[in-house]
């Protein structure tokens, strides 16, 4: 096992923290492997009654992909096969039978802001902030799918404004548009709230929180178009801009953008 990705069993919870802290838990793909095995390993093991994720060092939740990996990026099909992968993967994550419940401190973002989306409850610490700064780092695009699970979270105007403007959103601001269930009053806080949120609905019925879950999750899918969203992915990733965003998001300059 990755010690990238740290399980737990603290009672009917189970917990699943990302293991990067150096690195804010960016994601390698190894990271999104792991994370799709502990999801069917959850659907097998019957006392699991629910499961929080949560990033180690209390700096981030999840900060993205690690950019790093981009740079192997060649083809239209290793873009397609990205955003392909990551599809599979959060749609594995949303079918796990029990609630998922996301603890996040510090920067939830890129795929990170993704993993959320997928999950059916999210409680903050203080220095949570959520958001998509891609316009202004990578200038690359989410899947058409992933647009949707942020649509079904936010709504259409503030996913354009967030995404658009670059713009990362505190906890009192996702507090106050429903996003979060909560925002604790500190950050030691948080692993105790969540737990204590976990065991709430691990003493519910099983039955209804797994109807509740698949109902809304069909009801988000038909935001989801027919037409293929490759075009959109390709045109982004196999941008010279976005090789731009990569190398200067590794230098730590700012990206010289020219739209192609």
């Amino acid at each position: 096992m990755t010690d990238e990705l740290i399980t737990e069993r603290r009672g009917p919870v189970r917990w699943i923290i990302f293991n990067r802290p150096q690195a804010r838990n960016a994601l390698t793909w190894g990271m999104y492997s792991r994370l799709a095995e502990l999801c069917e390993e959850v659907n097998r093991d019957r006392a699991v009654r629910a499961v929080v994720l949560t990033g180690a060092g209390g700096k981030a939740f999840v900060a993205g992909t690690d950019i790093s990996q981009f740079r192997a990026f060649k083809t239209e099909q290793d873009a397609l096969d990205y955003e392909a992968g990551g599809n599979r993967m959060m749609s594995t994550l949303e079918s796990v039978r029990v609630p998922v419940i996301a603890a996040i401190a510090g920067a939830c973002t890129g795929a990170g802001a993704v993993i959320a989306a997928a999950c059916d409850l999210r409680v903050a610490s203080p220095s949570a902030r959520y958001g998509f700064p891609i316009a202004r780092t990578l200038g690359n695009c989410l899947s058409m799918a992933n647009y949707a699970r942020v649509v079904a979270l936010l709504g259409y105007a503030r996913t354009k404004d967030i995404i658009m403007r670059a713009r990362l959103i505190d906890a009192p601001e996702l507090l106050a548009a429903g996003v979060l269930t909560e925002v604790t009053p500190d950050e030691e806080s948080l692993p105790i709230r969540a737990q204590a949120l976990a065991e709430e609905v691990a003493s519910y019925a099983p039955l209804t929180l797994w109807a509740t879950k698949e109902a809304l999750r069909r009801m988000r899918d038909r935001l989801i178009p027919e037409n293929s969203d490759s075009d959109l992915i390709i045109a982004c990733y196999l941008s010279r801009d976005f090789k731009e965003g990569v190398e200067a998001f590794l230098a730590k300059r700012q990206p010289d953008w020219k739209g192609e």
